[in-house]
Order: structure tokens, then sequence, then C-alpha cells
């Protein structure tokens, strides 16, 4: 159930920070005109997700026993190569992940309600997607069959909410964490996991005789630690973890964890002089704001909504402190 906690929470914390930013924008911009647009973008790319996840789940039951094997097998490791690419792109990315979306928003603006639905679908659909897909692979690998537990999914949905509540906290400028570690530590983590997501579609596509070795197991330890056992259910529902995997699952289990998990978590390939360019477009793009603020409020600010202002100054500060401080950022 942690290990579904944690995906839930990454994932969804990802997409939260972006409509936090956008929304925070357009607030601070005095453009609460286009909030609706940007809203409807976000209920739709939302809605698709959910449907994908539900089109996953019950349409994967009425396939046979091969082709299902076939589908979850497949569909698992597509799930780990969008998720390692995206937690790379967001350890990459992330420090101007702010001023990019406010450009994009700009560009959506000139061009009208439509532009701005998009602009939002893209930025949120991306991540649901994505969400929805491993969701799906990781509550498939880390649920028996035969024993029905809604553990992982009720884990998923806890993380979700989370995220949706940091999200909001975040919006408000009430909440101050250092984004760039908890995003090191649960992108590491969200590795480990995904090594077991990919072990186990192995093993999906060798019951389905799609691959071979199915009856090579590495080792044996069901006696040591039972796959019903407390700890058993630990170490499945977290890691994914098999007490009698084949060869083939430890193997392509050592292959991806290993040089990924180095990888991540070497030093970002970042130079001073770019971040330097990249500190000042976010500072380019927030002196856009303040002066887009000043506008609407009258010049100085002195015959506008001075509560609005404010409310506008405590959202920058929010969104700064989610976007200005994320995967990558080690300062």
């Amino acid at each position: 159930m942690f290990g579904n906690y944690l995906i839930g929470l990454r994932e969804g914390l990802e997409a939260s920070l972006v409509v936090c930013i956008l929304i925070a924008y357009l607030v601070k911009t005095e453009r609460r005109d286009a909030l609706r647009p940007i809203w409807i973008g976000i209920g739709v790319a939302v809605t698709i997700s959910l449907g994908f996840g539900f089109a996953l789940e019950f349409g994967s039951q009425e396939l046979t026993f091969e082709a299902q094997e076939l589908l979850g097998g497949s569909l698992s490791i597509v799930a780990v190569c969008l998720v390692t690419w995206m937690v790379f792109w967001m350890r990459r990315t992330a420090r101007h992940l702010k001023a990019d979306l406010h450009g994009k928003l700009d560009a959506a603006l000139q061009m009208g309600t439509a532009a701005l639905v998009a602009t939002a679908f893209m930025a949120v659909g991306r991540e649901g997607l994505e969400t929805a897909l491993f969701v799906w692979a990781s509550v498939r690998a880390a649920t028996d069959e035969n024993s029905g537990t809604q553990a992982p999914l009720i884990g998923v949905l806890l993380g979700i909410a989370t995220a949706v509540l940091l999200g909001w906290l975040f919006y408000r400028g009430a909440l101050r964490i250092n984004l760039a570690k908890f995003f090191t530590w649960t992108g590491g983590m969200l590795v480990i996991v995904a090594a077991g997501v990919l072990a186990y579609g192995v093993h999906d596509l060798q019951e389905g005789r799609f691959l071979g070795g199915l009856a090579d197991k590495a080792f044996n330890i069901t006696t040591t630690i039972p796959p019903d056992s407390w700890y058993g259910t630990l170490l499945k529902g977290v890691f994914n973890f098999q007490p009698d995997p084949t060869v083939l699952q430890v193997t392509v289990w050592v292959l991806y964890l290993i040089p990924t998990l180095g990888l991540f978590l070497a030093p970002v390939g970042f130079g001073r002089s770019v971040g330097v360019k990249e500190q000042k477009a976010t500072k380019a793009t927030d002196e856009k704001a303040d002066s887009g603020g000043k506008a609407a409020s009258g010049g100085d600010g002195a015959h506008g909504d001075d509560s609005a202002v404010a409310d506008g100054e405590r959202v920058r500060d929010g969104a700064r402190g989610a976007g200005g401080r994320t995967v990558g950022d080690e300062g």
C-alpha cells in the first residue's frame, strides 16, 4: 500500500504544481477571467485520465488469459519507460518549469479561450495519462488476483488526495518545504518501485508464454518470506517483491535498477551559466507579473482592490516556493 501511496503522491504532486503555477500566474496578473478556461482544460484532462484507467481495468477483464498477460506485461513495460523518462525530465527541466509555463500562458492569452483550454489540458493531461497507466500497472503488480485486496488502490487514492491538499497549500502560500530534496528522495524510491513493476511485467509475459524461462527460478524463499505473511505483504506492496522470481525477472530488475538509480542520483549536469539564464528568465516573468498586477489595479495599486493585490502576492510566493525549488534544484 505504501508503494502505491508514493506513486499517487509523487505523480499527483507534479500535476498539482503545474496547476498551482498556472492559476497563480493568472491571479497575480489579474486575469481571473481566464481561470474558467483553465479549469475546463484541467477537468477534461482529469476525466480522460480516469476514463483511460477504467478502460484498462475493466477492458482487460473481458480478454482471454493469454491476452490479459500480454496486455498487462506490455503496458507495465511501457509504464516503466514513461515514468523513467518523466522522472529524468523533471529532474532536468524543473528549474525553469515555471518560466516555461508562464510563456505558454502568455501565448495562449493572446490566442483566446480555446488556446487556454488546450494549454491546461496538455499541461495536466500528460501527467494524468502517465499516472493512470503507471498506477494501473503498479496496482496489478501489487495485487494478488486471488486475494482481491483493495489496499493498493486505496493507497494510490490517498496519495493523490494528499497531493491535491499540498497543491492547495502551495497555492495559498501556507506551506514551505524543500521540494528539491522531496522529489529527489521520492524519485529514487519511484525508480525502485518501477523496477518491481518491470519485473512483474516480464513475469506476466512469461505466464502468457510470450517469454520463456517461467520454470527457471533464481531462488525460492517462500518458506522464509511467505507471501501471505504481514512482512511478505509489505514487501509486495512497497517493492513488488516476489519470493520466487525467475532468472529473467531478476536479470531485468538488476539491469534496470542499478544504472537507472545511479544516473538519477548523479549530480545534475547544469553549469553555472545555465543556472544564471534560468534565474533571469524566472525573474523576467515575475517582473512581468508585477507590472501586470499594478496595471490592472490602477498603476500603483492605490485605487485598485487591495485585497486582490495582497492575495496575488501570497499566490505568487506560494507558486515560487512550489515552482522554484523542485527536482534538480540543489540549492
